[in-house]
């Protein structure tokens, strides 16, 4: 199964922080703060410990395989639960079903975005369709079988399929901003509506 786009990957030495783990607004702020300095463990927000609530949800649709999308699900979301018998459709007899799980770790899916350097276009795609406290954006199933993060950007449904991450909780915006901090940031501030960092074809304009 191929990549709908090329997938791209830098080995830029980054290095993942441990963020205080808090609701309140200041203490998201200060992880944006210019000119701060990060020298913490290797450990990554998981937005279960910061109190945001993650549902992951796909749909199977005809011939699809139900083990391969699984396995793309896994790549990304490892303690996505599934407690259904994985049946391969047959001719004459489609699949046409709906996965759910919540309660998961981002944990992950932030390794990801920090080991491809797309972390400012996250920001961007992860906050397109944030209001109030609630938030939603997909990833290409494709991209992730092959353990990549895509982001599908138009709302389209592209050959492979799509998996919908959906997040909840106090103060989102600010978690956001730090679960895709990077050092850049110190210099060039970005927050959550600002100019984005990709073209109308979901392609990275600027990496970091």
């Amino acid at each position: 199964m191929g990549l709908l786009s090329p997938a791209m990957s830098f080995d830029i030495g980054i290095s993942f922080h441990t963020y205080p783990c808090s609701d309140e607004k200041g203490q998201f702020e200060e992880l944006n703060r210019p000119g701060r300095v990060v020298s913490e463990p290797t450990i990554m927000l998981t937005g279960i410990d910061e109190g945001i609530s993650v549902k992951v949800s796909t749909t199977l649709e005809g011939p699809e395989s139900p083990k391969l999308i699984l396995e793309s699900i896994l790549k990304v979301f490892p303690d996505f639960k599934m407690e259904k018998e994985l049946e391969e459709p047959i001719f004459g007899n489609p699949i046409s079903d709906t996965w759910k799980s919540d309660g998961l770790s981002m944990n992950n899916f932030l390794k990801m975005i920090h080991q491809q350097a797309i972390l400012d276009t996250a920001l961007d795609v992860m906050s397109m369709n944030l209001t109030g406290q609630r938030t939603h954006f997909e990833i290409l199933r494709q991209a992730s079988i092959a353990g990549k993060i895509a982001f599908n950007i138009n709302s389209s449904q592209p050959l492979g399929g799509t998996i919908t991450i959906e997040l909840t909780g106090n103060n989102i915006e600010h978690w956001l901003e730090a679960a895709t901090w990077h050092n850049g940031r110190d210099t060039i501030p970005k927050r959550v509506n600002d100019d984005r960092s990709f073209d109308d074809n979901g392609e990275p304009t600027n990496w970091i």
